[in-house]
């Protein structure tokens, strides 16, 4: 069966989250390498930025569907999980 061509598929949230993660792991990488300008290094640490709030968000995402899995009685306004320090 062929994919409509109007209709972007979109990547599923593990593929999202598996790609955001390797693009902020290889940007420490090159971070660490010490070999970027001082732009470069910035525009670097901002783009981790991003992706790390992303993963943080998609990594609590799954934690809430879990519990909702776990406890479908529960309601839905579990808060995040939060780690002891």
């Amino acid at each position: 069966m062929a994919k409509s061509a109007s209709a972007p598929a979109s990547p599923a949230p593990a593929a999202d989250f598996e790609h955001s993660l390797d693009e902020l792991e290889q940007l420490v990488a090159r971070m660490e390498g010490g070999d970027l300008s001082l732009d470069e290094s910035l525009a670097s640490f901002e783009r981790g930025i991003g992706l790390y709030r992303h993963c943080q968000q998609a990594l609590e995402n799954a934690e809430l569907r879990v519990r909702l899995l776990l406890d479908p009685d529960a309601p839905d306004t579990a808060e995040p999980f939060e780690p002891e320090l």
